[in-house]
């Protein structure tokens, strides 16, 4: 399945220093981004962390290590329980770098990741970070938030809009790092000729509503500049946070109909 795949990342018009980290490799089909809390710009330490050990943990795959960590679940394939292996292997390390340097105590780290295996998509998430896909004229969340407000909304105690004006809505209920082991949410699902992927980090989300990441995404039908325009409309709108995105979309195959006419064309020459 081939891709054609971009990702920015941008310090916003408001931080000191940069906490988010992206990670993209086409070849193995592995897209990574992450947003780092803490002080003394130990966030930045955190993501860099995760991202550095999950690309380490598939370079091993490569070489025919297979680990395994935590529970290994049957409801979905090889490739996804790699993929949470991966970002615990991640908390571990965050963990005990943590616990080793005074000035990284507290330090943690959201993860949105995922894995393209063939037409397969294996998902693996911890926080706010979100992958969304575009099918069809539509765009569909694929994650959800382990934040203090969504698990309100989901509760019907507060509405969406409520949620984005709450000044918790940035209060975590789960993320990499904080304790030695975490709870990684696993999907995974069939991608179709046309698909887009967006991975993103809540800086792009608390400054850009859905329905205009859809519309720039999916008029532009071009990664970069998609990219691009994401973080600058999430800037025009105050850039109060650290900005990453990646945009993956699956090349479109042609139509038996075109590929004779194009042998045709070709074999007249």
């Amino acid at each position: 399945m081939k891709l054609a795949v971009s990702g920015k990342n941008d310090i916003g018009t408001v931080r000191q220093n940069n906490e988010d980290n992206l990670y993209i490799s086409e070849n193995d089909g592995l897209l990574l981004v992450a947003d780092g809390m803490g002080g003394h710009a130990s966030g930045e330490v955190a993501s860099k962390i995760t991202v550095d050990i999950m690309r380490e943990y598939f370079n091993g795959v490569k070489e025919g290590q297979q680990l395994q960590i935590g529970p290994y679940q049957d409801d979905f394939s090889q490739a996804t329980n790699r993929l949470g292996s991966a970002i615990r292997l991640a908390n571990q390390a965050i963990y005990e770098a943590a616990k080793g340097n005074p000035l990284w105590h507290g330090m943690g780290t959201t993860i949105a990741a995922t894995l393209i295996t063939g037409n397969r998509l294996s998902i693996a998430h911890v926080g706010d970070s979100r992958v969304y896909l575009i099918r069809a004229g539509s765009m569909e969340q694929l994650t959800d938030d382990h934040s203090f407000v969504s698990e309100q909304v989901k509760r019907d105690i507060i509405s969406k809009e409520q949620a984005k004006a709450s000044d918790m809505k940035n209060v975590l209920t789960r993320a990499l790092g904080v304790n030695p082991d975490v709870e990684v949410d696993l999907d995974e699902l069939s991608l179709l000729d046309g698909d887009i992927l967006v991975l993103c980090t809540d800086g792009l989300t608390g400054m850009v509503d859905d329905d205009e990441i859809f519309a720039i995404v999916n008029t532009l039908h071009d990664p970069p500049a998609a990219c691009e325009d994401l973080i600058t409309r999430a800037n025009q709108n105050g850039g109060k946070d650290n900005i990453t995105v990646i945009i993956a979309e699956v090349e479109k195959k042609k139509g038996w109909l075109y590929r004779l006419l194009h042998f045709k064309e070709w074999s007249r020459r």
